[in-house]
């Protein structure tokens, strides 16, 4: 069994639900136990959650949102050309979906009211219609192929808008929805994205969730593999746009992936590989638009320790700082001031601390900058005013930069050599962290040095190393 996703580029137009269609056929030739998870087309669930906010607002605007989407969906039928009675099937079922959307957006205006649930069902619609127009496809091909709504079988929390899957009870329906399909010769083609409640309500998986969808279908399915076709060549020793030498990394651990994705790599969400984790699924990375290129390979013990994997950049950071002579030796500081965070709900990136004591420093994303400033001053209100505690202050348009790889605090030289490509680029670092875990390095530096700070880096570590061999797969 494997578990094939596309994204909403792979499948944005007809000439692309073609060339997918034949990319599932030839994987059928060796493959034929395949399960199909794919996006909305590229843009259409902006779309839709716009259209949700302008219902809302009152907004009529939003007909002719949905307008848009629906002629641009008929035109990809008509592009298709699909036989006579498949078309007007698929333009019965996709009118069927319209028609749901403008009634909710309908009684949204009426009531100036969006529910969360609605929310996201509205944002779900499109993995509904694209699943619908690569499943005719595939028909036409000869390729037996069903749609299928996930929210019939992933069931989640309701965290709506982010929701949480229940493996287990996931586990359990999937297997009876898709393994007869499966076993019958039929591709299902599945919605990703979406869930439902226990109750049935419609939930979303939130950012990256149409790949979050396929790694927990493999789960629940016993997969041994989990491709995941997108528009870039697997995943990248840096940002291409930043470095044009970055290169495809062919092999990454779970962990390393997972540290990427916590630090600015826009291939995976952090969240996506968890479910593979626990069965050790190898997850491949592929392009859509050059398949042949072997892609990345994500598997559970990481191979090449010590090796510096990628550099990446998260942008739009604030460096908070706590700092007074008083601290020194004063126990519960650093607690008092992670939990007045916490209860604004700001997420903290990255921690450093002195080894005097006498200053404390975290980063968290400039929105929650001013918030989270006020909320330490308030904290630590009597310390300041005994000057135990001195400043406490943010430093606005930093960037965390992270080099990751596995083994890096064990192997000599690593740090010496960041340090040094940043010194010959005269770029000053803030703050330094590095985990027990040694599987990265982070360092914050101004946000306007960030960028030359990645490209020094990268050069360091694959300037002048030859390309590494690419991976056949585990």
């Amino acid at each position: 069994m494997r578990v094939m996703k596309f994204g909403g580029t792979s499948v944005g137009d007809a000439a692309r639900l073609r060339h997918v269609a034949d990319l599932i056929a030839r994987q059928r030739t060796t493959h034929p136990l395949l399960v199909v998870v794919v996006s909305a087309m590229a843009g259409v669930t902006d779309a839709l959650i716009r259209m949700s906010q302008q219902a809302r607002e009152g907004d009529p605007e939003w007909q002719r949102t949905l307008e848009a989407l629906r002629e641009r969906h008929r035109a990809t039928v008509d592009d298709l050309g699909l036989p006579e009675e498949e078309a007007r099937a698929l333009c019965e079922e996709l009118k069927q979906g319209f028609d749901r959307v403008e009634q909710l957006a309908q009684a949204v205006t009426a009531l100036r009211e969006l529910s969360p649930s609605v929310a996201d069902l509205l944002a779900g619609m499109g993995e509904r219609w694209s699943a619908r127009l690569l499943a005719a496809v595939l028909r036409a091909r000869g390729i037996p192929a069903r749609a299928v709504d996930a929210d019939a079988f992933l069931i989640t929390d309701d965290h709506f808008g982010e929701a949480s899957p229940n493996l287990e009870e996931t586990r359990t329906r999937a297997r009876a929805a898709l393994l007869p399909l499966v076993e019958a010769g039929v591709v299902p083609v599945v919605t990703g994205f979406i869930g439902a409640t226990r109750e049935g309500r419609p939930t979303t998986l939130g950012r990256g969730g149409s790949d979050f969808s396929a790694t927990i279908l493999g789960y629940a399915l016993d997969a041994e593999s989990v491709w995941i076709w997108t528009d870039v060549n697997g995943v990248m020793s840096a940002d291409p746009k930043i470095v044009p030498e970055a290169r495809t990394i062919p092999e990454l651990s779970y962990i390393e992936a997972a540290e990427m994705a916590y630090f600015g790599a826009k291939v995976l969400h952090p969240r996506t590989l968890l479910p593979c984790i626990d069965r050790r699924i190898p997850v491949r990375i592929l392009n859509t638009f050059h398949p042949q290129h072997p892609g990345t390979w994500i598997v559970p013990e990481p191979r090449g320790n010590g090796q510096v994997k990628a550099v990446t950049l998260i942008k739009n950071m604030s460096l908070i700082t706590v700092e007074g002579r008083g601290m020194l030796g004063v126990p519960g500081v650093a607690a008092r001031a992670f939990a007045a965070v916490a209860e604004l709900g700001v997420s903290i990136l990255m921690i450093s601390q002195s080894s005097s004591e006498q200053n404390i420093c975290f980063v968290i994303p400039s929105p929650a900058a001013a918030r989270v400033v006020h909320a330490l001053r308030a904290a630590f209100e009597r310390e300041m005013a005994r000057r135990d505690i001195e400043h406490i202050w943010a430093m606005d348009r930093v960037a965390i930069i992270a080099v990751v790889g596995a083994g890096l605090r064990a192997t000599p030289g690593i740090a010496a050599r960041v340090f040094n490509a940043l010194g010959a680029g005269r770029i000053n670092v803030l703050s330094i962290a590095q985990g027990s875990s040694e599987y990265n390095l982070s360092l914050v530096v101004a946000e306007n040095d960030a960028e030359e700070a990645v490209r020094h880096i990268h050069a360091a570590f694959y300037e002048q190393e030859a390309p590494t061999p690419q991976a056949k797969g585990p």
